[in-house]
């Protein structure tokens, strides 16, 4: 009996020790998790074998900077081949010179024929026909250049679709697939959290929720580093519609983490009962 005695003692000490050290909740408070603003789930439109992952669980990224490259090496030949034939103005460059040509001629050849006629006026039409054809080349070849161009930043694209970039900047917090493996397109690749913007989700009951607008400051308790902190917050969304089971209303309030001091997934709290809490925007 005196060791059962002992074990309750025991379990009484350690739940008043755990009460103790969670953070200080106020009876009054409606209680929620903390969200990211943006969590996002990047994955390719293209397949292919991953030939590169350039990112770690973890990791902090830039917004731009590449994460996973897919194999493209038939992409890079077919984007050079295609930036060569682009590049080779020689053909049009040659006609150029040509129009320049046949153009002093016939100019000449006009001049000769209206002041004294000693030109023919099939040499003089001969000219101009020349001339008239070395244009339309030189139109031809502008315009097919302009579609090599295309053809170029086509290539171009198609080397670019074959790599994943961080569309903001942020922390990676999961990275699905591995090097040599086949990546469908679709298929999830890493998982991407902005925590410097952050919300606190709470459902409450709707005769609390009745005043409760958008763009209303709200301090926020949430915990930090093991520790509660209060954090200056805003009311950034109240649902239209309550919970029809069990009648709550989702609010949502969004505060700047900058530092990273709160962690995405922690728990807060606001206060809604007091009347002080709330202020307009």
């Amino acid at each position: 009996m005196n060791k059962r005695v002992l074990q309750i003692a025991a379990q009484l000490v350690f739940g008043a020790a755990v009460v103790l050290a969670a953070p200080a909740v106020r009876a009054d408070d409606f209680i929620g998790l903390v969200y990211p603003e943006r969590e996002l789930s990047l994955s390719l439109g293209q397949g292919g074998i991953i030939s590169q992952i350039a990112v770690r669980p973890g990791q902090a990224v830039k917004a731009r900077q590449v994460l996973l490259v897919l194999d493209d090496r038939m992409q890079q030949i077919e984007m050079n081949r295609r930036k060569v034939v682009m590049e080779d103005r020689s053909e049009l460059n040659a006609t150029e010179d040509r129009a320049r040509v046949l153009k002093r001629l016939y100019e000449d050849a006009q001049r000769v024929y209206d002041k004294t006629g000693s030109v023919s006026r099939d040499e003089l039409s001969r000219l101009e026909v020349e001339y008239s054809a070395a244009r339309a080349r030189v139109e031809q070849l502008q315009a097919q250049k302009g579609r090599e161009r295309l053809e170029y930043q086509s290539a171009q694209q198609e080397v670019t679709m074959r790599r994943l970039t961080a569309p903001i900047s942020g922390v990676i917090t999961r990275v699905q697939p591995k090097v040599g493996e086949w990546a469908k397109p679709g298929d999830l690749m890493m998982e991407l959290v902005d925590p410097g913007a952050c919300y606190l989700k709470v459902n409450v009951p709707m005769k609390f929720a009745q005043g409760v607008r958008a763009g209303m400051r709200v301090p926020v308790r949430v915990e930090s580093s093991g520790a509660a902190a209060t954090v200056d917050g805003r009311v950034s969304f109240v649902s239209a519609v309550a919970d029809p089971a069990s009648g709550l209303v989702e609010i949502r309030v969004a505060f700047a983490n900058a530092k990273n001091l709160v962690r995405p997934g922690a728990k807060g709290s606001i206060d809604l009962r007091a009347s002080g809490s709330l202020a307009a925007r």
